[in-house]
């Protein structure tokens, strides 16, 4: 089932470490490339700005407790080397509208992803994944916003100056550290001044809790799952997900099996099926509502299920959600129209 879609998150950008033209000719590299994105139906999807550790894996191999597993940190980055790792990262994404010869263009406002709904071209929405590279005075945000900025995670899992994220452990709950610094309660404000959406995925419960009491905006979380369903930190207990659906927020459903967002055992599984994510989807909706959830793949940040492959798996998706009784209707919310709803809720410019 084809149907145009926004995906909530990906690090697709990390692939271009050479030039951004195999995005366009096509590449059997990650997950998403432009061929296989237009033939999918991917319309736009938020691409993140994420910096690794230079010194060691951002991604870090886990080792077994006596009933999961962890992932230890890395520690966290010097603002100099973020500072120009997250200025190289934004200048390959604006070279990817550069040089598409209209065929991407760096979504500004909501109109620019409706155009996009209707095939004019593929929008990519300017994302960062950890705000290391933002100085504690926010002078470089408005700079930012201006060059395309839309969407910020104040902190991946690692702990900077705006708060902390939580480490990747199963079975735990989010609740892993304090809150945000009073950096990170400035940056909401003047990311909701601004009209920049904040992303919750990767925040601790306490951060969470921060954002959600400061916040005049819908609550987002672009990347996460169910706890109840899979146990894992960086998925959302059932009192996140409430508070998300009574800001009239959204969750995007994720796919992520490293580490495992997926299923109940947390076992970094490939042949997880696709009713294993569906069931994600169904749990919070009946839960807060279809209004409230959306997709937020993760692809080329994590490994997925072998049903799913890459984007050329997400008309599956749609038909696995369709087989299990969902209507068009309240498929397309999940697919777009719920991305849209937010974001006119939270940027400032419609047009």
């Amino acid at each position: 089932m084809k149907v145009p879609f926004i995906d909530g998150h990906n690090d697709t950008l990390m692939n271009f470490e050479d030039g951004v033209k195999p995005f366009f000719t096509g590449t059997k590299k990650g997950h998403i490339d432009w061929p296989r994105g237009n033939r999918s139906g991917l319309a736009a999807g938020f691409y993140a700005v994420f910096c690794p550790n230079p010194d060691t894996d951002p991604r870090p191999v886990a080792y077994n407790t006596e009933k999961g597993y962890e992932k230890p940190l890395p520690r966290p980055l010097s603002y100099a080397y973020a500072y120009i790792y997250t200025n190289k990262m934004i200048a390959r994404f604006l070279k990817m509208e550069a040089e598409s010869g209209g065929k991407f263009k760096a979504a500004r406002t909501v109109g620019d992803l409706e155009r996009a709904i209707a095939g004019e071209y593929m929008a990519g929405i300017l994302h960062i994944e950890g705000a290391e590279g933002i100085d504690e005075d926010l002078h470089a945000l408005s700079v930012l916003y201006e060059a395309g900025l839309r969407s910020v995670g104040p902190v991946w899992s690692r702990a900077n100056a705006f708060g902390e994220g939580v480490p990747y452990r199963f079975p735990s709950s989010p609740d892993t550290g304090p809150g945000l610094t009073q950096a990170g309660k400035n940056l909401v404000r003047e990311c909701n001044r601004l009209g920049i959406m904040i992303d919750l995925s990767h925040l601790n419960e306490k951060g969470f809790w921060d954002v959600a009491a400061i916040s005049d905006a819908p609550l987002v979380a672009t990347h996460s799952n169910a706890h109840r369903l899979c146990p894992v930190t960086r998925n959302l207990t059932d009192k996140q997900i409430d508070a998300i659906g009574e800001s009239n927020g959204l969750i995007g459903a994720t796919y992520s099996i490293n580490p495992n967002m997926v299923t109940e055992d947390g076992e970094s599984n490939e042949g997880a099926a696709l009713s294993d994510i569906t069931k994600h989807i169904h749990y919070m909706v009946d839960r807060i509502g279809i209004d409230h959830v959306a997709l937020g793949s993760d692809f080329d940040g994590t490994r997925v299920p072998a049903a799913l492959k890459d984007v050329t798996g997400v008309p599956r998706l749609f038909d696995q959600l369709k087989k299990e009784g969902m209507g068009r209707e309240d498929i397309e919310k999940i697919a777009y129209k719920n991305w849209l709803r937010v974001l006119k809720e939270t940027w400032k410019d419609n047009s």
